[in-house]
């Protein structure tokens, strides 16, 4: 096979499971941001410690991806960036304002901590509604109008109440009490908002293309794609009957309702991968058309081969040491 047809297709696939991660690792550390407010100020530093260890090696991912993008897909990296630079403006500014006060908020006396943690409330929530907007945009094919725009800040609220779902299972899963029976009720309060956006977004993708469409809706394409759709439902509707129960004083199932959310994430990124491919620029560029030279891709390739396996290393590492339920915050 030559490398100039499959090198580019690796390089979505890489680009695409680095997107995934990130989705699901900074989602839940977002999510813990936005859930900020609604604890008491003696419960905030233990939703910290349940993140700390974890937040700066998640964010690596979206360095990964955008990275990807922009040497392996340069003309579709100023195509998108040249698109959204106003979203991409407000992530940026929201990341460095979320990470500015995750520092200070710790050597902060009381009457400015407060200050520091609002700072992280709206970079965390500034920074999902960016995200979800953009989504809203690339599902709809950078379209103009009213309509996509009004879709973005639907798309916009709905990943910023999914990375709060999201966010609200790992606190389950990371912490005891008062604060874990929270966690169960945001959770649940924020599981609908998550069912709607996954729906939004389903409606909307085949109806912005024929092409998207022909390929979800005809046979026996329908039937092979059935099981997406059917298990996405089906593990909402079991995360829901589940934290029912929740918490349980025995805590040994306590991460069960985190790796449902995860799944749900597997399963609308599958959906949207599969609805896009071959194209990077929805209708516009495929990875062959946007794809940097083979030469450049095949060098790239191999440091990619050496970079990703230190990330997955440190990341597994990382949650291997600081397994279990989080501790008093400290930062000796």
């Amino acid at each position: 096979m030559e490398p100039a047809f499959w090198l580019p297709v690796a390089f979505a696939v890489l680009m695409g499971v680095s997107i995934l991660a990130y989705v699901i690792l900074d989602g839940y550390d977002l999510g813990v941001g936005i859930l900020l407010p609604f604890a008491e100020p003696s419960e905030r530093d233990r939703m910290i410690a349940s993140i700390g260890p974890f937040w700066d090696a998640n964010e690596t991912w979206l360095v990964l991806a955008v990275g990807l993008l922009l040497v392996a897909f340069p003309e579709a990296h100023g195509v998108i960036l040249t698109t959204l630079y106003l979203p991409v403006t407000f992530l940026l500014i929201a990341l460095v304002v979320r990470g500015v006060a995750f520092e200070f908020r710790a050597k902060a006396g009381t009457p400015f901590k407060r200050w520091w943690d609002r700072g992280f409330f709206g970079g965390s929530l500034v920074a999902a509604l960016s995200q979800g907007y953009m989504l809203g945009l690339y599902v709809t094919g950078f379209a103009e109008g009213v309509f996509v725009h009004l879709f973005g800040a639907l798309t916009a609220v709905c990943l910023a109440a999914a990375y709060a779902f999201i966010g609200s299972t790992w606190l389950l899963w990371k912490t005891e009490d008062a604060l874990q029976v929270k966690a169960v009720r945001w959770a649940r309060l924020t599981l609908g908002s998550v069912a709607i956006g996954v729906a939004a977004v389903s409606i909307a993708t085949p109806l912005a293309s024929p092409r998207i469409f022909a390929k979800w809706f005809s046979f026996p394409e329908i039937i092979a794609l059935a099981p997406i759709p059917l298990m996405t439902g089906a593990i909402v509707l079991g995360i829901w009957i589940f934290l029912k129960r929740m918490p349980r004083a025995d805590h040994h199932l306590d991460g069960v309702p985190f790796m449902a959310a995860a799944m749900l994430n597997v399963l609308g990124f599958a959906g949207l991968a599969y609805s896009f491919y071959p194209y990077v620029v929805p209708e516009r560029l495929t990875v062959w058309q946007a794809a940097a030279a083979p030469e450049s891709l095949m060098l790239i390739f191999i440091g990619t081969c050496v970079v990703l396996p230190m990330i997955l290393g440190y990341t597994a590492l990382s949650y291997a040491v600081f397994r279990g339920k989080a501790t008093d915050l400290s930062y000796d």
